[in-house]
């Protein structure tokens, strides 16, 4: 927040207000004044006014959880223009609400509006910052939510009004998306060839294994989400890991491999499917703002939608600390429905978001949680922790346990095969998983000593013994990328055969044999049909996927930097203590704004006054622009007539003839032809005579970007009419 601005600009905003309101103002407050009146000299009599302690006592007195929510908001929002606090409380007040709320706190000298540019802001007034401090530091009414377990206020379509939201069962929201499954995914594309269908898509056979597998998990989103962020690759039609990138993604915490991941759904949801790379620093930005979106949320606690959105659209403002791309300003725009829902979506994938109720989410990690499940044990070996994260259930597969490290299960899906996710997370080691492993720089020593670290147990010799022999038969033939065929001594006959003579254009060196490129498919079928089953192709230097780490300038996933604590839009005592506070907030504050009131009314009872001027000020004080006894005698006050309902037919009439001459909105009420409500908000245009029946000719308020018909309502069938004032400080 900006703070308060000085005595002397709130003082400039009344002075540049029109004659004719800024008298009839000061009448409210000081009765009948002399005219010509001195502006300067009743400005400062209000401020004197308005500093006296039983006033600023009375003013607290009648604040209430609306006008709260209001006052904490224009602090929050930096003195927001009219439209922006519009916009931050859409969805909760509609547009004649919020104005109503706002005109009534200009009245009671709490808000007020200046110039700014050209632009009309809000601001709040100086003069009360010991009243308003407590209501600006306390902004949990801004942002609500319910602690764990606690029956929130049933959602539409949930429950009838009052009545507790259904709660699911705590137990049975765990992320399915853990650390195993993770990686699982991993060595499931690298175990199919054809991933993807020609014409774009995965295939059915690949989306129906991948909900066996995969239970509960939206595979096409989660792999297009990978593929975003680079750590799988599209080839055509399948996809092929990017280990060397996968292995210092690894090096995160968990919570921040989800927050990458988030990033990386949310670009595939906005891209329209497209699984194509985004910039570096588009992704490591939108990781940010989703890493400080995850740190405003309490664990414990759960956040209604109307919270989660807000505290998106106040981050959405500020700017990424670090980040300048030209693109970035288009990652940001998650304030339409659209964006907003892509990224709710992105964290409930991940499950940094989980569901708790009907429009309510909790934080699937906790802010503090920076490794897996188990955090003081996850990723360390049994020898350091005494327990094992892994178990040889038969000779060749392993059952994972919730406590493994993602870099381990990583190296287990480098040479393994996935069979199960869920409750129970099985790899399998099999022959075409092992080449895979050898593929990848993985001898039979590596991966028995990976096994055996993480079980605690020495490998099966049955295993060691099919390794050692997968190994050697990977050894005995050889393709390397760029067509360079190697055949050990005891397969150099196959080169003197057809159809390989033809192909090699020379001969390198014994057993190396250079061949023409783009032609490995056809030298794989022809090794096949020579009885040939295992075939090495090794990675080269160019394609081992090594990716330069010293420092974050180099690493594509620098761990999203924790800012100080963003929780600001909580608020919390701060600079306003409580020893400043005038009024203690309690659960008896309507009582007490009661109280008030009845005191009031009950000294305008003993005034002998005409009954319209009674009128006037009885709605003076139900509105609680009245703070002093003094403001009830001796005060000239000018009967307003705002709205009109039902048979007040010459009211409401009054009122439409007002709204036209002053040129204010109003809203109309009326019955529809199936007996519903029908509602709009709109400017007078003019009342029309038709076939003896007064009509009110108006134009909706949101047609006024585009031109479309007047709406024509007879007067008497409105059930309510409103006219909604114009703030005090517009010429």
């Amino acid at each position: 927040m900006k703070g308060f601005r000085s005595p002397e600009e709130w003082k400039s905003a009344f002075l540049v207000m029109q004659e004719q309101t800024y008298s009839e103002l000061m009448r409210s407050v000081f009765g009948n004044i002399r005219t010509p009146f001195n502006k300067h000299r009743l400005a400062e009599d209000l401020a004197a006014f308005l500093c006296r302690r039983d006033i600023q006592e009375a003013i607290a007195t009648y604040i209430d959880e609306g006008d709260h929510r209001i006052i904490a908001a224009i602090a929050l929002l930096n003195e927001p223009a009219p439209g922006d606090l519009e916009s931050f409380f859409s969805g909760e007040y509609s547009y004649a609400e919020l104005h109503g709320i706002l005109i009534n706190l200009e009245e009671r000298f709490i808000v007020y509006e200046f110039l700014d540019e050209g632009v009309r802001r809000l601001a709040l007034n100086p003069l009360l910052e010991p009243v308003l401090a407590p209501f600006i530091a306390d902004r949990e009414p801004l942002f609500p939510s319910v602690g764990i377990g606690e029956a929130p206020v049933a959602t539409a379509g949930t429950a009838a009004a009052g009545e507790p939201a259904p709660w699911r069962d705590l137990s049975s929201l765990l992320p399915a998306l853990d650390d195993r499954s993770f990686a699982a995914l991993f060595a499931f594309v690298c175990d199919e060839p054809d991933f993807f269908k020609s014409e774009g898509g995965l295939r059915k056979r690949i989306l129906d294994e991948g909900k066996r597998i995969f239970p509960g998990l939206d595979l096409e989103i989660l792999v297009g989400g990978l593929c975003c962020l680079g750590l799988l690759r599209q080839e055509e039609t399948r996809i092929c890991p990017e280990w060397g990138k996968s292995e210092v993604f690894a090096r995160l915490s968990r919570r921040e491999r989800m927050e990458y991941w988030s990033a990386g759904i949310y670009l595939y949801l906005r891209g329209k499917a497209s699984v194509r790379h985004f910039h570096r620093g588009q992704i490591q930005a939108l990781t940010w703002f989703i890493h400080c979106l995850m740190d405003t949320l309490e664990a414990g606690r759960c956040y209604p939608r109307l919270t989660l959105r807000r505290i998106v659209e106040l981050q959405e403002q500020g700017e990424p600390r670090g980040f300048r791309h030209a693109d970035l300003e288009t990652l940001f725009k998650i304030r339409d429905p659209a964006g907003f829902e892509n990224l709710l979506g992105a964290l409930e994938k991940t499950g940094l978001l989980i569901a708790v109720s009907p429009g309510y989410w909790q934080n699937g990690i906790g802010p503090s949680s920076a490794g897996s499940p188990g955090p003081e044990l996850a990723g360390r070996k049994p020898a350091e922790t005494g327990r094992p994260v892994m178990a040889m259930d038969t000779a060749f597969s392993c059952i994972l346990y919730p406590e493994i490290g993602f870099e381990d299960s990583l190296a287990l899906a480098s040479f393994s095969s996935v069979r199960e996710t869920g409750i129970t997370v099985r790899f399998e080691i099999t022959r075409n998983s092992a080449v895979r492993g050898f593929d990848r720089g993985f001898d039979t020593a590596k991966i028995v000593d990976i096994l055996t670290q993480i079980s605690g147990k020495p490998a099966d010799q049955n295993l060691v013994w099919t390794l050692n022999d997968w190994e050697n038969r990977y050894s005995a033939v050889s393709l390397y990328h760029g067509a360079v065929l190697t055949l050990s001594e005891d397969r150099r006959y196959l080169a003197e055969t057809e159809p390989f003579l033809s192909l090699i254009d020379r001969t390198l060196a014994p057993g190396v044999y250079l061949l023409p490129a783009g032609i490995q498919d056809e030298i794989l079928q022809n090794l096949q049909k020579a009885g040939v089953d295992i075939v090495a192709r090794p990675p080269g230097k160019a394609g081992t996927g090594s990716v330069r780490t010293a420092g974050n300038e180099h690493t594509p996933y620098p761990p999203p930097e924790t800012a100080a604590r963003r929780r600001g839009w909580r608020g919390g005592a701060g600079a306003y203590g409580q020893e400043q506070k005038l009024v203690q907030r309690s659960e008896s504050d309507p009582e007490r704004i009661r109280a008030c009131k009845e005191r009031f009314h009950a000294a305008l009872g003993k005034l002998k006054l005409p009954a319209g001027e009674r009128e006037e000020l009885s709605a003076r004080i139900e509105r609680r622009l009245i703070v002093s006894e003094s403001q009830l005698a001796g005060t000239t006050v000018r009967s307003e007539k705002l709205e009109a309902r039902h048979l007040d037919y010459v009211g409401k009439t009054l009122v439409a003839k007002q709204a036209i001459t002053l040129k204010s909105m109003v809203e109309v009420l009326w019955p529809g032809t199936e007996g519903e409500t029908k509602r709009v908000l709109g400017l007078p245009e003019t009342l029309e005579k038709i076939k003896g029946e007064t009509v009110l000719v108006l134009k909706s308020r949101e047609g006024e970007s585009a031109p479309e018909e007047l709406i024509r309502i007879p007067i008497g069938k409105i059930s309510l009419l409103r006219r909604i004032k114009k703030s005090l400080f517009m010429e």
